[in-house]
């Protein structure tokens, strides 16, 4: 039996439930149950990794999806990195459409996250702790060194120490930023790969992100640069290949409502006004029919 047909030993099932929207369920588990489950899923992670280093990818993108069932869908940043990892084995076996989709949900997750640590960032800012600050500023005052000008411009007082809330804060910033630079540039390709006007498109507003992130290596940076080049064009051409298509399963639909009368879309002709930029539909009786 593989791993893939083995009944879950945990609760994890639980973040597979989905709500009437589609959205799926949101049930916090124990500390002890998240520990376990996370536990759970870095090892089949690190086991998917094994399995992509050694070029297996159809079996790691196996094992990452047992990754993601392991773990709780309110991980976001965890999540995230799994499904980062999940586009770029669907790049590797060319599956283009799945990359876009793990990337973006990649993506999706750290936004999520990052929506959901706003209001703890600025808790500190609440009106229950107003009096608390103001009580701490009028001790510092009445507790304050008196030193003269002179000494305080010729020795300025050092910067206080970040605290470990601090750090470990600023250390998550710096992950979320590493995973979705990843995530974009898998999303990029894979877009640019697709294909199609509304695909090429993607890539293009990608890869304009991309140019503005920093932490970039020189490699990236040259793909970057590469493709904001390249894709304008491609993405023209594939913009005016289906306007074209669509104009003409438009004009082959007109002409069968108006064969019954004689006519056919070639009996009219639009036509732009220059000064106003707009458009003006013309009939005129001596097209031809078809």
């Amino acid at each position: 039996m593989s791993d893939k047909d083995k009944e879950p030993t945990s609760t994890k099932d639980v973040s597979q439930k989905e709500k009437p929207n589609d959205e799926p369920e949101v049930v916090k588990f124990s500390p002890e149950e998240e520990a376990a489950l996370l536990k759970e899923s870095h090892a089949i992670k690190a086991d998917a990794n094994s399995l992509f280093a050694s070029k297996d990818y159809h079996n790691a993108l196996s094992r990452y999806d047992d990754a993601i069932a392991s773990c709780p869908n309110y991980l976001h940043y965890e999540r995230a990195v799994i499904q980062s990892n999940i586009a770029a084995c669907h790049l590797k076996v060319e599956q283009w459409k799945e990359a876009i989709k793990a990337a973006t949900d990649a993506i999706n997750g750290l936004a999520k996250l990052e929506s959901e640590s706003s209001p703890a960032e600025t808790k500190e800012d609440t009106p229950n702790n107003q009096d608390t600050k103001t009580a701490e500023k009028e001790d510092d005052e009445v507790e304050e060194e008196i030193v003269s000008s002179g000494a305080a411009r010729s020795a300025p007082a050092p910067a206080p120490e970040p605290t470990p809330e601090q750090v470990a804060l600023e250390n998550r910033k710096e992950d979320i930023l590493r995973i979705r630079t990843k995530a974009l540039l898998r999303r990029a390709r894979a877009r640019s790969e697709a294909g199609g006007w509304s695909n090429l498109a993607g890539a293009e507003e990608d890869y304009r992100a991309l140019s503005q992130m920093p932490g970039l290596t020189p490699a990236d940076q040259r793909t970057v640069r590469t493709q904001l080049t390249a894709l304008p064009p491609r993405t023209k051409a594939a913009q005016e290949a289906e306007m074209s298509e669509m104009w003409g399963k438009l004009k082959s639909l007109g002409d069968g409502i108006l064969k019954p009368f004689g006519l056919s879309t070639n009996n009219f002709q639009m036509v732009k006004d220059e000064k106003t930029g707009g458009y003006s539909m013309n009939f005129s009786q001596g097209g031809s029919s078809s």
